[in-house]
């Protein structure tokens, strides 16, 4: 790959990435990411327990620079963003990058369960569900009403006893309908399938244009400048070029 650009990712690499990014949202930056996926043995790695991702070490035979690269593609490509906390820049998902990664954790924990069921656990500890993102656990509930399987009862009464209230009434509507055999519509399961599948396409970088505050006329925002604007954590900017020349000259006279 060496200098070469990116052209697009694969469907199971950008959920890799996902995964791992996961680990470290708004508490680490690029660098970390790729070492994660690079599988580092590196002291803050393995202090922040990061290798016990699912996906530590996942481009093991790459270099960091080939993975930092992946990692870059994934934000021009909105599916990741950075995000500064103080002068520190900060990986953060996109509100696309968080919808497939919010239906990944969702099967993570409907396949464990599955593990459960397997291995025969009847008591396990739910509080690892507890204070989660909403949006992920309503869609949790959602996999497993779609599943049908009435096996997973127990483990929805045991996880109700332990959370909040809105979260066990929706809990309970779960249980209600596994008791009941209601069919969940097969349109619903393959809507979310399509939606999810369009967000893995990626919004390719493009130039577009940007109304001057100053001076009122459209001036286009490239695609390099943009690339630029991100890494120093600004979101666009205000002026044309000739008017902020004009305000750097103002300000320094």
């Amino acid at each position: 790959m060496n200098n070469a650009t990116i052209n697009h990712l694969s469907s199971e690499e950008i959920k890799v990435v996902l995964r791992a990014a996961d680990e470290i949202i708004a508490r680490g930056g690029r660098t970390l990411l790729a070492k994660i996926l690079k599988g580092s043995r590196e002291k803050k790695v393995l202090e922040l327990e990061l290798d016990k991702c699912p996906v530590y070490g996942a481009f093991r035979s790459e270099t960091l620079e080939e993975i930092t690269k992946k990692i870059d593609w994934m934000i021009d490509y909105d599916f990741l963003a950075i995000e500064y906390s103080g002068k520190l820049p900060m990986i953060v998902f996109t509100d696309r990058g968080w919808q497939i990664e919010a239906d990944q954790r969702a099967d993570e924990f409907l396949i464990e369960w599955e593990q459960w069921l397997d291995e025969g656990k009847i008591d396990p500890e739910m509080s690892y569900l507890k204070d989660r993102n909403r949006e992920m656990i309503l869609l949790f509930l959602d996999k497993i009403k779609e599943s049908g399987n009435k096996q997973f009862i127990p483990y929805l009464e045991l996880w109700e006893k332990i959370d909040y209230k809105k979260v066990r009434a929706e809990i309970r509507s779960t249980i209600k309908i596994l008791e009941s055999d209601e069919i969940i519509e097969q349109q619903s399961m393959n809507t979310r399938v399509e939606s999810i599948n369009k967000a893995l396409e990626g919004l390719a970088p493009q130039d577009f244009l940007l109304k001057c505050w100053e001076c009122g006329d459209r001036f286009t925002f490239t695609v390099e400048e943009q690339k630029l604007y991100r890494q120093k954590g600004f979101v666009h900017p205000k002026r044309c070029k000739s008017c902020r020349r004009k305000k750097r000259y103002e300000d320094y006279f």
